[in-house]
């Protein structure tokens, strides 16, 4: 019989495991799925740290978002325990101070009202035009958002905005990289998921239609497919 390896998934902002359920339902032929948390610290080392104190030996690392900062801190503490990589609408370049500034207002106003006047305000960023029109995709973020909760949303926005620029790493990246990147993600996308790819040697660019920054959520068939083919 032979040996599946692990694949670890670390979920995005205001993600709950729920973000990789097609993928963790879909893919348990091929692999036996652990989804990271990712509420646990205020900084992506500490999380990275988290993360890999209870992650098998070796293991296939797919992050999203905020999930692939941590996943190249997981890279650059431990390459030798990853055998590949799947960064899915991510970037390597640190927090822009403009953002950084909108991160700030966003967990203040979360402290004093909550996580609900704060979702919507995310969700054009989340999802696509049509995405962010579709019902059953706002619940499902809403969901998430609520199920990690308004003190993990502050920790998570503090190991954002202070992430370290990982562009310097990319060259040095050696395991087999897969970057996926929704086609109609305004946070992410196109030159920012193209830099990656030109950064890492050997790695292959997947695109997905009709999809914005939460990808696996949005078009989830697309996504196992692209990281069915990466994990064969």
């Amino acid at each position: 019989m032979q040996h599946k390896l692990p694949l670890l998934f670390l979920p995005g902002l205001l993600n709950s495991s729920k973000i990789w359920r097609d993928q963790v339902e879909k893919l348990a032929d091929l692999t036996t799925s652990i989804v990271g948390d990712l509420t646990v610290a205020d900084s992506i080392s500490g999380l990275a740290e988290a993360v890999l104190a209870d992650a098998p030996d070796r293991f296939a690392l797919a992050g999203l978002s905020m999930g692939g900062y941590v996943a190249f801190e997981i890279i650059r503490t431990a390459p030798d325990r990853v055998e590949r990589l799947a960064l899915l609408d991510t970037t390597a370049r640190p927090d822009a101070a403009e953002q950084s500034a909108k991160r700030t207002v966003l967990v203040a106003q979360t402290r004093s009202e909550g996580l609900d006047p704060v979702i919507p305000q995310l969700l054009p960023g989340f999802l696509s035009p049509d995405g962010a029109q579709d019902p059953a995709m706002v619940q499902a973020v809403s969901e998430m958002a609520h199920e990690v909760g308004a003190e993990a949303f502050g920790r998570q926005q503090s190991a954002i905005m202070g992430r370290p620029d990982s562009r310097p790493d990319l060259p040095g990246i050696a395991c087999p990289t897969l970057v996926i990147v929704g086609a109609e993600d305004t946070m992410t996308g196109g030159e920012i998921a193209q830099e990656m790819v030109d950064g890492i040697p050997g790695a292959v660019l997947a695109e997905i239609p009709n999809a914005g920054h939460l990808s696996p959520l949005e078009n989830p068939e697309a996504v196992t497919a692209a990281l069915r083919e990466w994990l064969a």
